[in-house]
């Protein structure tokens, strides 16, 4: 089928309704799967409940999860499209309800905020018997308009049944399998907006493959012990890592979705702007997961699949929690980069030496303040005091400033201490050259604490780096430094 843009006299005959669904179709993403997501990011222990919920049947469970979580109705990602057809059938004088299988109050909620709707109903209204999706839905509309008296407008296969018994049936983001199963049931389908399916560019961009960078730090035990024949085990702890991250990057966005679409930037993530939806984001993220531990399992030692099980503990307590927790937020993430360096060593087989370990720890620490130094100077140039889902406020700046500045001279002690150790010496041909590394390290970070201070510094510090030609500078010339000091006894 071709997709077909609707005349305005389709729209402008005054001849029954036009009913429009909710999720999916008005709005880009699923107000039940948000609302899900969003009680378990604010009470986690509700993991335990949904099960008990969902057996007692799905208008219970939207029920009870409407009880405690609905959807901001000023925050949903509406579609452009739809809110066009509805503009132009409001002119032409036709009724125009809002009918969905989501909970009566957030149908309600999002009809009183659009304010374009003559009826709104969802599951759990008067007269709306059981869940209002599908056959239930269409029997609803048949009722109150008759068979062929009203045009509908859905997203998805449960719609089926209704597009049946409408006069017309128009669809939104349909993906060309059900356009020919809609085909097969004799439905005329006319397409509103562009063909639907899996949003391959959206998740992709949800993994954050740029974030991948930091996985280099697993790198650092084959460097720092210049050991090749422990590269290709690394590398493919890289990529286990990777994969796990992206998993948890994309749990953390669906965590999210409230605080990233009040956020300028991040409210253009592919979940926050309904590119892509929590369901297909949540199978994303399970089946990372499931690649990356069943490569960890079978090709690389079992001390490693260990580090990585910490580490998905880790970070999914820090999506849930952490995060929220004053200190603990900065001091998870440091733990979380120097965790990276000892999954490198559990890979390996390659024996850490502690300074290294302080070191990364101390560096991570000043990094992860300087994260939320970029943060609090994002909120202060738009005039607030505090940040949503998280605890920061304006006036913790000077606070931050202080501990990353002296995290960061303590790191750069740390390591000029690692050169002079007795083993460092030994395994380097040029051990002294190494302290080269600390002036280096001085102009990296003195550079990031200005660059935040003066409102130029990104979300991420490490991003950031990879994408300022000063920072790559440095990051290139402190490798350079190593090898020089490595000469000789590398390989």
């Amino acid at each position: 089928m071709e997709e077909l843009t609707i005349p305005p006299p389709a729209c402008s005959v005054p001849e029954g309704p036009l009913v429009v669904d909710l999720d999916g179709t008005l709005s880009l993403s699923d107000t039940l799967h948000e609302g899900v997501l969003g009680l378990v990011a604010r009470e986690p222990s509700a993991l335990v409940q949904l099960p008990l919920w969902l057996a007692r049947g799905k208008a219970a469970l939207k029920q009870q999860v409407a009880d405690r979580a609905l959807s901001d109705p000023a925050q949903l990602p509406y579609n452009g499209d739809v809110l066009e057809v509805i503009a132009r059938a409001r002119e032409g004088g036709r009724q125009v309800a809002l009918v969905s299988a989501a909970d009566h109050r957030q149908v309600e909620d999002v009809a009183a905020h659009l304010g374009l709707f003559d009826l709104a109903v969802g599951t759990g209204s008067p007269g709306a018997a059981g869940n209002l999706r599908g056959q239930g839905k269409a029997a609803f509309l048949v009722e109150k308009f008759g068979a062929g008296g009203f045009d509908y407008i859905g997203d998805s296969v449960t719609d089926l049944p209704v597009w049946k018994a409408a006069r017309r049936a128009f669809g939104v983001r349909i993906s060309p399998g059900l356009q020919r199963l809609a085909a097969r049931e004799g439905i005329d389908l006319h397409l509103i907006s562009s063909a639907g399916g899996l949003p391959l560019r959206a998740l992709v961009r949800a993994c954050r493959p740029h974030q991948w960078a930091k996985n280099l730090l697993i790198l650092l035990p084959v460097l720092a012990a210049q050991q090749v024949a422990g590269l290709p085990a690394a590398l493919l702890a890289m990529l286990c890592f990777s994969l796990t991250a992206s998993a948890i990057y994309i749990l953390n966005d669906l965590l999210d979705l409230p605080a990233d679409r009040a956020h300028p930037r991040k409210k253009n993530r592919p979940f926050a702007a309904g590119a892509a939806s929590a369901l297909q984001g949540a199978g994303v993220s399970a089946g990372l997961l499931a690649a990356s531990f069943l490569m960890a399992a079978v090709f690389l030692p079992l001390p490693f699949l260990w580090v990585l099980l910490l580490y998905l503990v880790m970070t999914t307590l820090y999506s849930l929690s952490l995060k929220r927790r004053m200190m603990v937020d900065v001091i998870g993430l440091a733990a979380l980069y120097t965790l990276r360096i000892v999954a490198g060593s559990a890979a390996t087989g390659i024996v850490l030496s502690p300074w290294l370990l302080v070191f990364s720890m101390f560096l991570f620490f000043a990094l992860a303040t300087i994260k939320r130094q970029a943060e609090l100077e994002d909120l202060a140039l738009r005039g607030k005091t505090s940040t949503e889902g998280r605890n920061l406020m304006t006036g913790d700046l000077p606070v931050y400033q202080a501990m990353s500045i002296a995290a960061a001279q303590a790191a750069v002690l740390v390591f000029a201490l690692y050169s002079q150790d007795d083993q460092v010496q030994q395994q380097f041909a040029n051990p002294d050259l190494l302290l080269l590394i600390c002036v280096v390290l001085m102009l990296w970070i003195g550079r990031m604490q200005l660059m935040t201070r003066r409102g130029f510094m990104t979300d991420d510090p490490i991003v950031f780096t990879l994408r300022d030609r000063v920072g790559l500078i440095c990051g290139l010339l402190m490798l350079a430094i190593f090898l020089v000091a490595a000469l000789g006894d590398f390989g």
